[in-house]
This record gives C-alpha cells, sequence and structure tokens, in this order.
C-alpha cells in the first residue's frame, strides 16, 4: 500500500458536510450544534436544540454512520458519552 492509498483511506474515515446534506434536518441541527459547542452530552444536545431524546439519538446514529462525529466516553460519569464534530474543515 502506498502513503497515496493510506492517506485516502484515513480521510474516507472522516465525513464532510456533503455527507450531512442528505440527512434528515434533525441531523443537521445536531451537526450544527456540534460546530458551535466543541464537545456535548445526548442530554445537552437535546436542551440545546429542543428535540426530544429519542430523536437526538436517531440524528446521532445517523451521524455517526456517516463517519461526522466523534462519541467518546465521559471522565466525571462513566454512563454518558460525550459527542464532538468530526468533520474535515
Amino acid at each position: 500500500m502506498s502513503a497515496s492509498e493510506s492517506l485516502q483511506q484515513e480521510t474516507t474515515n472522516q465525513g464532510s458536510w456533503d455527507d450531512v446534506r442528505d440527512l434528515p434536518p434533525s441531523a443537521k441541527l445536531v451537526a450544527k450544534v456540534l460546530e458551535y459547542n466543541d464537545t456535548m452530552t445526548q442530554q445537552q444536545i437535546a436542551d440545546e436544540t429542543l428535540l426530544p431524546a429519542r430523536t437526538v439519538r436517531y440524528a446521532l446514529n445517523r451521524l455517526d454512520e456517516e463517519n461526522v462525529i466523534d462519541s467518546r466516553f465521559s471522565f466525571s460519569d462513566a454512563r454518558k458519552r460525550l459527542y464532538s464534530l468530526d468533520i474535515e474543515s
């Protein structure tokens, strides 16, 4: 595998705004909120967007399928996950 092939594989793992374009409006709203707020929990996203928790979960799942967000466990509360936008500029 050449260096250009490995670079191409790395860039395909990261989403872009073009990937978000075809998603439902709720996913677009969640992506925009994450763009302005670096890292948020699911509850914080629901509070900020005024969307129901189930809709936020669905939007986060769709964004995760497109490799547009990054999620990790919260160090302060291991029951929660922290979400951040992972879109190339």
